[in-house]
Formats: C-alpha cells, structure tokens, sequence
C-alpha cells in the first residue's frame, strides 16, 4: 500500500539498508584482497542470478525475458556491468570514504540526463543542491593525502562508476524498462552483467590473490544480502514511500563509509575530505526536497 508519508517502520528499513549500502563498501574492499575486483565483481553478478531468481519464483513472477525488452535489457546489464567494474576497481586503488562520497554524486549526473531526457527541469533548490554535490566530488578528488592509500586513478574510476549508476538509472525510466518492473530489471542487470565482468576479467591480471575463507563468505554475502536483498529492499521502499524522501536519505551511505573506512582500516579522514562529504551530503538532500505544489 503507497503511503503518503515515512513512518517508524520505513525509517527504521531505510536506516538499514543505508547502513547495509555503506558495509558494502567495506566488504568489496576487504574481498578484493582475496580475488580480483573484475573477477569478484563477475562471480557476485553470477550468483545473484540464482537468488534474484528464486526471489521472483517466490513472489510468483518467474523471470521472462520478453523479446520487445532484450535491446534495452542488454543496454541496462551492459551499464550496470560498467558501474561495478568501476566501483570495485576503485575500491582497490583508492579509500572506502573517497570512493563512496565520488560516487554518490551520481544524483547530479543523473539530473542532468533526466533534465535533457526526461524532462525533469532542474528547479532552483535542484540546481542548488546540484552545485553543492558537484563542488564536493571536485573537492574529494582534487584533495588526495600525502599517505599513498588513495591515487588518482582510484578516484576517476569512482566517478565512472557514478556515471555508471546514473546511465543504469536513466534507462530503468525509459518505457521499455519501466514496463519490466524494479526485480526484473535487477535481473536482467545481473543476468547480462555476470558474462561480460568475466569476461573482462581475463585483461586484469590472476584471478586469485591471496583467497581465504573470510573472502568466499564476502562473495556470498554480497551476491544474496546486499544485491538480492538490499537492492529489493531499496526498491520496494521506493514503491511504498514518496520517493524524495527515501532518495534523501542516501546522504547517510557516503557519511557511514567514510567512518567505517576510517575504524576498520585506518584511512585518512582530514579537513578536505569531511568537506567534500559535507557538501555531497547537502547536494543530495536538497536535490530530492519535495517541491511544494503551487494552490
């Protein structure tokens, strides 16, 4: 059932699956010491087929992939394949909190497409909220600490990885897509993603680092709790709440990264880069600030 407004129980899914948004951060970067990003990122697309799968087998909606949607399907796997790649190389070359706060400005990439191709005008607070996000990526990637642990490439590869993201956004609005509905564009996501991250894999080097069982356990994590379950979780909260206030709440996922990465791995968090945070946080809250309807 829609509801008009966030109640305890959305607050509290919605505090979760930021949280769980923010570990997932955490883990590529542990995992990636175990195996390669691209091959880690392939075998997590790989098994996510299965669980998104039974997913819809549950709900009674067993996954078709319908003939007018195999254009789009294979654009949007294709996209979502780029996202990851980029993501989960650049949690290797750079930090956990870099990497999260670069790619959650997706949202002003995003609002340009849709202003070009949606017709989602950039308002006043949007376009507000839009240089905030902007300024604060720059910020982040041009304030890199003299200790090593983040690189430039690192940093780029995370930008890619939120055009990546916005580009995936995009074309799940376009009518083909939305027909799909959220789950099978998940699993068309996944489904055409798994091939080409393997195979992509091969031009980055052994596959195998240095594999323990703490990293397979990552690799399981990821492919069901984070893609099978936070992802849905995500989108079902979409379905039921007004989707400006869940969006916004997206400001929480680079904040927690950047404190975890700091706890578990001891990354760097100086002036600079609370800064950047601060103002991509800021970016995204007034870019999905419900507009007041006019009487």
């Amino acid at each position: 059932m829609r509801k008009t407004k966030l109640d305890g129980a959305g607050v509290a899914m919605l505090l979760g699956v930021q949280g769980l948004l923010a570990v997932n951060q955490i883990i590529i970067k542990l995992v990636n010491a175990g195996l390669q990003p691209v091959f880690f990122a392939g075998l997590r697309s790989l098994l996510a087929i299965g669980f998104v799968w039974a997913w819809l087998v549950w709900k009674g909606r067993p996954p078709r992939l319908r003939r007018k949607a195999w254009g789009t399907g294979l654009l949007i796997g294709s996209l979502f394949a780029a996202e990851f790649l980029f993501l989960f190389l650049a949690l290797d070359l750079t930090t956990v909190g870099r990497s999260a706060i670069i790619m959650y400005s997706m949202p002003v990439w995003f609002a340009i497409l849709a202003h070009f191709g949606l017709g989602e005008r950039i308002t006043g607070p949007r376009a507000s909220g839009l240089a905030l996000a902007f300024t604060g990526c720059a910020a982040a990637i041009l304030s890199r600490p003299d200790t090593g642990e983040a690189s430039l490439a690192g940093d780029l590869c995370a930008l890619g990885a939120a055009w990546g993201w916005a580009l995936t956004a995009y074309v799940a609005r376009r009518p083909v897509m939305r027909e799909e509905g959220a789950e099978m564009q998940l699993f068309w996501m996944v489904v055409v993603s798994a091939p080409i991250l393997l195979g992509a894999s091969l031009f980055f080097g052994p596959l195998i680092r240095d594999l323990q069982p703490l990293h397979i356990l990552g690799l399981v994590f990821q492919s069901s709790v984070v893609v099978a379950g936070g992802f849905i979780a995500w989108l079902w909260l979409l379905s039921v709440y007004p989707s400006s206030t869940v969006a916004s709440f997206s400001f929480l996922t680079p904040i927690l990264a950047l404190l975890l990465g700091a706890l578990l791995f001891g990354e760097t968090i100086g002036l600079p880069i609370l800064l950047a945070a601060a103002l991509v946080a800021a970016g995204i809250v007034l870019m999905n600030r419900p507009v007041a309807a006019r009487p």
